[in-house]
């Protein structure tokens, strides 16, 4: 029987626009943008130049410090092309697509049969290996490396995020032939995280992993909660995390020889049309102009989110479905609303973590949803130690302190607090209810950045 951990803290959102159990037809994208940006830990050398075709698969950039490490065109086309900032910074890669998709044929393997060298090496060279990242740091894992073991979270607990059973049906296979493939990577275990009301057999019966049940709110999903609770990080040890849908695109890899990096995408939000709120075929990096055209509130300003609400990317709506994300989030942006009385109206109809609203006192019994706009909703202040965050953090960590240290840069004050288990999305929640404003998950990412250059 697996093991059951209850995770006590946290908070679940409980947003209006959830997604429906339907699967529309793909949309087709004329442009693929590919941004470095995406991943964190790599230092991009562009490998193409405009007007190069290219297939799935062909490296368009690798990592200057760590060339084994690529990053691969995710549809076949044109380079239309390549975007510098400032200092030449490389900003993205844009491809313009081909009518079809043609792949790069790295040959079909028998995950079983292969080494663990030989599986890191083929996934590094088909640019997949981009797509796993390690703790300490939350960076691109390293084909030198040997984590001492590997975490998938087998479902997501964030705002409207997209149901992983669902997803998985009909790709039972892959999902199997990716846990295999990392088994085969490491010598300690391969932990699958998933909710004790499971009911897909690819999770209550993969095979080669330890089985360990979550129940909770958010952030039970989160990689890093998961991590803390089973078998936390110490200095010098590294391990892995790997997206489920990416536990797919490497079990394909192995099965069909070729990187397909298609995945099941919700268009989810308050201000997504009810009968637009679906899953969608889409490749990574695909423009999101003709799926949210049409599908959308017209007349107001909108945010849009690659990702969900608490960790997304905001992006134009014109923008792209950026490398790791799995659902696209419509809000609105709040700047045309104007409340008579402000914080002192009685808000039946506000979310409040403090309880501040009557509204927490009917939502338990009416199950309602929520349309929370992008507002701050006041100007930043003074860090205040209030214990707030610790409310919603379920790590055994000091979040009030760690931040501390990580603003003062303190390293030995941050190892002590547990810097190497955690990552910007562990600190989501405490950034959500935080009255001071603070950009927490911004510090936290740039803790971690500066003390990888430290260790480096």
């Amino acid at each position: 029987m697996a093991q059951l951990i209850k995770v006590k803290k946290g908070l679940d959102i409980n947003l209006k626009g959830k997604p429906q159990e339907i699967t529309k037809n793909s949309i087709p994208s004329e442009y693929y943008t590919v941004c470095p940006d995406d991943y964190t830990g790599f230092v991009p050398k562009v490998a193409v130049k405009e007007g190069d075709k290219v297939l799935a698969g062909t490296p368009v950039f690798f990592d200057k410090n760590r060339p084994d490490i690529k990053v691969v065109a995710p549809f076949s086309g044109e380079i239309a092309a390549v975007n510098r900032g400032e200092k030449r910074r490389l900003l993205s890669v844009v491809i313009k697509a081909d009518p079809s998709n043609n792949y790069e044929d790295f040959g079909r393997k028998d995950v079983k049969s292969l080494s663990p060298e030989t599986v890191k090496v083929a996934l590094a060279e088909a640019g997949i290996l981009a797509l796993i990242r390690q703790r300490p740091y939350d960076i691109i894992a390293s084909p030198e490396d040997s984590p001492r073991d590997i975490f998938v979270p087998g479902f997501y607990s964030a705002p409207l995020a997209p149901d992983l059973e669902y997803i998985l049906k009909g790709q039972e296979s892959d999902f199997q032939a990716g846990l295999d493939a990392l088994a085969r990577i490491t010598d300690g275990d391969v932990y699958l995280g998933i909710r004790p009301d499971a009911k897909s057999a690819a999770l209550k019966n993969a095979k080669g992993v330890k089985i360990v049940e979550f129940s909770g709110p958010h952030p039970a999903g989160n990689a890093g909660v998961q991590i803390n609770h089973i078998k936390p990080v110490n200095k010098g040890e590294i391990v892995w995390t790997v997206n489920p849908q990416d536990v797919i695109v490497i079990g394909r890899f192995f099965n069909k020889g070729i990187v397909d990096l298609k995945r099941l995408v919700s268009l989810v939000g308050s201000e997504v049309n009810e009968d637009a709120r679906a899953y969608y075929l889409m490749v990574s990096g695909a423009a999101i102009k003709r799926l949210v055209q049409g599908n959308v509130t017209e007349h107001i300003d909108l945010r849009y989110i690659s990702g969900n609400v608490l960790t997304g990317t905001r992006i134009p709506a014109d923008g792209f479905l950026h490398a790791y994300d799995n659902q696209i989030t419509v809000i609105p942006e709040g700047d045309e609303t104007h409340e008579f009385a402000g914080w002192i109206s009685l808000g039946f109809d506000k979310f409040s973590v403090s309880k501040t609203y009557p509204a927490f006192i009917i939502e338990p019994l009416t199950k309602k949803e929520y349309t929370i706009d992008a507002r701050i909703k006041g100007g930043r202040r003074a860090m205040i130690m209030s214990n707030e965050w610790d409310k919603v953090f379920p790590m055994d960590i000091l979040p009030e302190f760690l931040i501390r240290a990580i603003i003062a840069f303190d390293i030995d004050k941050m190892e002590n607090l547990g810097i190497y288990e955690v990552a910007p999305e562990d600190f989501a929640l405490c950034e959500f209810v935080d009255t001071s404003k603070m950009e927490l998950q911004a510090i936290v990412r740039q803790g971690l950045d500066l003390l990888y250059k430290e260790m480096s």
